[in-house]
């Protein structure tokens, strides 16, 4: 249970801590690659496990860039898939929304932002660049108050509160 100050209670620290450890030892292909071999490799993994894979690196993305950012890294098409079902998964439903209306933003441009480099250049060119603004202030503010031990993140919260009631679904062989 969370303390009303927004610090995670010590044991739920240990298990964020936990569920990174499990991560990191059966993950082992490259995640930014767009050979699909990161999202073959996490459909092996347990339900829970394998949606706290798919949406880590939209944690790292909505702390270091913004949701349209985020395809520019991890776009892969399977690995986006994976990303929104494990978003649902771990219960974050609006976050799910807000990050398939992104991606249907990019998709298009993906060429050619990818062959200029030139993504905010884009994204305004196309009157895209506000609401793409808009959706990562969503998704940010959807993790204010979640606490400095997730480092203001809800999807980092939810794989606390998702594996204490399914722990099923992610400490599975």
């Amino acid at each position: 249970m969370e303390r009303t100050d927004g610090v995670l209670p010590e044991e739920d620290q240990v298990l964020l801590q936990r569920l990174f450890e499990m991560l990191s030892t059966r993950v082992s292909v490259d995640p930014y690659a767009w050979d699909g071999a990161y999202a073959t490799q996490i459909r092996q993994m347990p339900a829970g496990l394998r949606a706290m894979a798919a949406t880590h690196y939209l944690d790292v993305s909505l702390t270091l860039d913004d949701i349209g950012w985020h395809f520019l890294n991890f776009g892969e098409p399977n690995h986006v898939k994976e990303t929104e079902a494990g978003l649902r998964e771990l219960g974050l439903e609006d976050l799910a929304e807000w990050f398939h209306e992104a991606y249907e933003i990019v998709l298009p441009h993906l060429p050619e932002i990818l062959g200029s480099g030139d993504y905010l250049g884009c994204m305004e060119r196309e009157g895209r660049m506000e609401r793409i603004n808009e959706l990562t202030r969503k998704a940010t503010e959807l993790g204010e108050g979640c606490g400095k031990e997730v480092r203001g993140s809800a999807i980092h919260a939810a794989w606390v509160q998702y594996a204490r009631r399914h722990p099923e679904r992610v400490f599975a062989a």
